[in-house]
């Protein structure tokens, strides 16, 4: 008799690590997650604890089975997505991490980035990687941990260090310590890795500081990555396959093989994804030529635009402000108000992402007037994500040249109906949301199933994407004047909060 068997998905992103068990019709039969904590050390900053981390993940891996009734032994492969940019150094003879990890959000390299700049290396970096010389990427974050984290320069000297993004920390750790390894999407968002070349640039390494040696193999998203040899987990070893960063994940999740297929996730930012194709193409400034995916023994890339902070406001007005308790109490305060009535949030909380790229604009209401309350601030909110989406669709167009007829849109605000039903408006064409909010994890299931022959026949993944049970899809409503009106008043506040921007405050290293 035949016994069924499951992939478990590891999806660790900004906020905390959920766990899946998919089955071979590529359903969702379990789910488990827990949140790890933020740290802001200083303005500016954000931290991670890559312990935390891995400790919830094994929680959840073995939570998971334990909700479904299963057993390790009933699992055909483990599959990892991942916060992409998020940089961490661990020192691989005790297993520990030199210093917390530094999360892709954050914006201490801010003056090593512009002093890089004024040395001229952007254009090089930018020709290399695809990427502009920015914090958000993970080089910076390396060569900052590698200068300040206590003991570091004996470790390296000693060659105890490894470096890598959560996926490489994760994988190392679920190996035993055995495999140090990424996969081509994420090493596409260091700043060290040369898209066109595919492999770890020298020249790159040695600007940043980054000793190449420290680095995991490139493989592709679909390899056999190794098994798991983690006694804290369970005794069976199970097959590590599909290793995709979060966006590119969703972006092969939402099944877009064709170019110019794009995708939006709503996540603590937003990541605006195009299939470009088998070649790079060089994007405007602030665009990003990234590698989607290596799969089937082929690269694909794609063009994005990185939005800093979406579903991080709105969390900002519940925890920060106390606005709201929960999400029904959100859909009821901004449904109650018929306009924004001239109130836009701009979330700079962590400067601005595309198209403005600016790392020390920081966070403004404007627009407020004696009987502005809560409910516009929370709505204000809202709106900002449907803003800001619109902001990178319309410097996608205008970059590529290649006309966006919808926009498949998942993560965690796409289950906002209110939002999904502004984005339609505000965009002016239409939205297809998935009604699977874990499309990253499921973007890993499918390279980890396929990777493993779990799928022989691949048609579960390249199937159609037009199955109405799968998608809700949102038509414009808005007439074009309220459109542009409200568009308008978005794009004012951007600027002045661009014009009111401050000088930024030297960071010092730590003591």
């Amino acid at each position: 008799m035949n016994i069924e068997t499951y992939i478990l998905a590891i999806d660790q992103s900004t906020s905390g690590t959920k766990t899946l068990l998919v089955n071979r019709q590529g359903e969702v039969i379990a789910r488990y997650s827990l949140e790890h904590k933020q740290y802001y050390p200083r303005p500016g900053w954000v931290e991670h604890d890559p312990l935390e981390i891995y400790h919830n993940v094994l929680i959840a891996a073995k939570g998971v089975l334990e909700k479904a009734g299963l057993s390790p032994s009933s699992l055909a492969a483990v599959t990892i997505t991942n916060q992409r940019e998020t940089a961490l150094i661990w020192d691989r003879t005790t297993g520990l991490p030199v210093y917390n990890a530094i999360v892709w959000q954050c914006q201490r390299t801010a003056e090593v980035c512009a002093q890089l700049k004024d040395d001229g290396y952007e254009d090089m970096i930018r020709s290399k990687t695809g990427l502009m010389l920015d914090p958000y990427f993970s080089a910076a974050k390396f060569k900052w941990i590698l200068e300040h984290a206590p003991h570091a320069p004996q470790l390296l000297a000693e060659g105890r260090l490894l470096a890598g993004t959560i996926d490489s920390w994760l994988l190392w750790k679920l190996t035993g310590g055995q495999i140090h390894a990424t996969d081509y999407s994420n090493a596409s968002r260091t700043s060290l890795f040369n898209i066109h070349t595919l492999a770890w640039d020298m020249d790159l390494c040695n600007i940043f500081g980054v000793p190449s040696s420290l680095l995991p193999e490139v493989k592709a998203s679909d390899a056999l990555y190794g098994y798991t040899q983690e006694a804290q987990l369970w005794d069976e070893q199970v097959a590590i396959s599909g290793i995709i960063g979060d966006s590119q994940g969703a972006l092969y999740g939402h099944r877009c093989f064709e170019t110019g297929d794009a995708k939006a996730t709503y996540g603590t930012g937003t990541s605006v994804l195009m299939n470009i194709g088998s070649q790079p193409v060089q994007g405007g400034e602030g665009l990003v030529t990234t590698i989607a995916w290596g799969a089937s023994g082929k690269v694909t890339y794609a063009l994005e635009a990185v939005i800093r902070t979406t579903g991080d406001s709105i969390k900002w007005t519940r925890d920060n402000l106390g606005l709201f308790s929960s999400f029904e109490e959100m859909q009821a305060m901004v449904t109650e108000l018929q306009d924004n009535e001239g109130v836009y949030l701009v979330p700079a909380f962590v400067g601005l992402g595309a198209p403005y790229w600016n790392p020390s604009a920081r966070a403004a209401i404007l627009g407020m007037t004696r009987g502005s309350g809560k409910a516009h601030i929370v709505r204000a909110a809202l709106e900002s994500i449907g803003y800001q989406v619109r902001d990178a669709v319309e410097f996608i167009r205008e970059q590529s040249g290649v006309p966006l007829t919808s926009l498949r849109t998942d993560g965690g605000a796409s289950s906002n109906s209110w939002l999904m039903q502004f984005q339609a408006d505000i965009l002016g064409t239409h939205v297809t949301r998935s009604t699977c909010a874990e499309l990253s994890a499921m973007g890993s299931v499918y390279l980890g199933g396929l990777g493993v022959g779990y799928w022989p026949d691949p048609s579960i993944v390249t199937g159609n994407t037009s199955d109405q049970n799968l998608y809700e899809h949102y038509t414009p409503s808005m007439d074009e004047v309220s459109r542009q009106r409200l568009y308008t008043g978005w794009q004012n506040a951007v600027q002045m909060v661009i014009r009111s921007e401050q000088p930024h405050t030297p960071s010092s290293p730590i003591n």
